[in-house]
């Protein structure tokens, strides 16, 4: 075989490979969408989605997390018995990839079904049915005009669209909607597309601020939008009734199926009616937490104490959102608060340890901040030679905050005796000291400090640590 053959061969075998390396690829990226279903979740009791921080969706409000699909997600989460854990949306053009990555299981995000989105993901059952409007701002003066006079100033019919420039994400339901609208009133509508990081919440406040005449939004969130930007209008209707459902992935059956049964079942229930009428009909609710200084998506603060906390923090090594998640659990930012055995301040010291940390009922809340901080450095130096990893250290001087080291190193002994890892706290000491209240264990010859109320401090470190995720969340989006 001479060379000139060799070479043809060569050619062509490099060719066809690039060709089935083509295919083969294409196929990865068609099986790249991870497997995940309910029975993974609820082994790792976790329960993962993607939400939007806005005011409807997922806020911090009074050290709080709320929001209609926040609290809906935790009901069902507390349903299947699992944590749930949330991940602000930070671009909307990627949220199916990052859906069939296995970044989240659920998108929560107010998302119509349509054709398209129902090719690469489940739906569930519709949690909301709405409609898409126009978004347009009154003319100056609207206050002072007649309600026939405004009618006169802003667009009636989707006719009256033509020759106008909308401003939509292109990856969104509302792009193809112009565009089908455009074909169906037989005039150009022009088009301006934005990226997904651009929100339907800041496309209305853009029309309201004159930065954009239009945008297209679902009806019952550009309701809400009217109660803060009063000089918008939303009254004209552009789509036909359309369905609003959290999304899957499409390997996830059963999670679909389950999550289906419930919120079927749910629906029929007042606490459902009330959670709705809670962030889609109370105007006067809203406007009271807008305005508010402990609001994050007004304000960017998570408590009036944020500036201490930035500048103390570092004393312990811990994040700042961290000891305000623990400021809430024991005070609820109020350092006025006194509660049982007479503990005081943002910090509940009781009276014994607050005078040894220099602190009393008539300390600022600087300085009962100060005081807390330092003492738990003591109790990280006190951790930190049998619990060497930081991250590890920190449940275990949150929960000895609470309840004295004590316990929990008969946690230690026992989780040690029964075969887990008593440096590690999650599913291994935290099981003992919940159960420390059970004859078993507090009865058990290593145990030195007898019968404990186990599961108020469990109760307390896992409630704090969710609390912190929440407020890094904030704290992210608001930078």
């Amino acid at each position: 075989m001479n060379k000139i053959h060799i070479y043809i061969i060569t050619f062509f075998s490099l060719f066809l490979i690039a060709c089935n390396t083509s295919e083969i690829q294409q196929e990865i990226i068609k099986d790249n969408t991870l497997y995940k279903d309910l029975d993974s979740i609820k082994t790792n009791k976790t329960l993962k989605v993607l939400v939007e921080y806005n005011a409807t969706s997922y806020f911090i409000y009074k050290g709080i997390p709320l929001g209609f699909e926040y609290e809906l997600l935790k009901k069902y989460s507390d349903h299947i018995e699992v944590d749930l854990e949330v991940i602000p949306i930070k671009n909307m053009d990627s949220i199916f990839v990052d859906l069939n990555k296995g970044v989240a299981d659920i998108i929560a995000a107010n998302i119509t079904i349509t054709e398209e989105r129902l090719t690469k993901t489940n739906f569930t059952h519709p949690i909301l049915i709405t409609q898409q409007v126009l978004v347009q701002r009154k003319p100056e003066g609207w206050r002072k005009l007649k309600k026939s006079e405004l009618k006169e100033k802003i667009l009636q019919s989707p006719l009256d669209l033509i020759g106008k420039t909308v401003t939509v994400n292109k990856g969104s339901s509302f792009y193809s909607r112009i565009k089908n609208l455009s074909s169906e009133i037989g005039g150009k509508i022009n088009i301006n597309t934005v990226s997904g990081e651009t929100s339907m919440e800041e496309l209305i406040e853009q029309v309201s601020t004159q930065e954009i005449e239009y945008t297209v939004a679902d009806k019952n969130l550009a309701i809400v939008s009217q109660w803060q930007y009063p000089n918008i209008d939303a009254h004209l209707t552009i789509s036909l009734d359309q369905k609003i459902a959290w999304s899957t992935r499409k390997n996830a059956i059963e999670l679909t199926n389950s999550i289906n049964e419930w919120l079927i079942e749910f629906q029929k229930t007042k606490k459902f009616k009330l959670l709705y009428n809670k962030y889609f009909k109370n105007q006067s609710s809203f406007k009271k937490r807008i305005n508010h200084k402990s609001y994050t998506l007004t304000s960017g603060a998570i408590s009036p104490y944020d500036e201490i906390l930035q500048k103390h923090a570092p004393k312990l090594g811990w994040d700042w959102e961290l000891i305000a998640a623990m400021i809430y659990q024991e005070s609820h930012f109020n350092n006025k608060a006194r509660g049982w055995g007479d503990s005081f301040g943002l910090m509940q010291f009781m009276p014994k340890t607050g005078a040894k940390y220099g602190v009393d009922t008539t300390s600022s809340a600087h300085d009962n901040i100060v005081a807390g901080i330092n003492y738990l450095k003591y109790l990280d130096n006190y951790w930190k030679p049998t619990i060497s990893d930081s991250a590890q250290r920190i449940p275990f001087i949150l929960a000895s905050y609470n309840v004295g080291p004590g316990h929990l190193l008969d946690a230690r002994r026992l989780a040690e005796k029964y075969g887990k890892d008593p440096f590690i706290w999650k599913d291994n000491v935290d099981f003992y000291l919940l159960n420390k209240s059970k004859a078993k264990y507090y009865k058990d010859e290593l145990v030195r400090h007898g019968y404990c109320k186990g599961h108020i401090t469990y109760k307390y470190v896992n409630e704090i640590l969710i609390r912190y995720e929440h407020y890094k969340n904030i704290v992210d989006e608001n930078k």
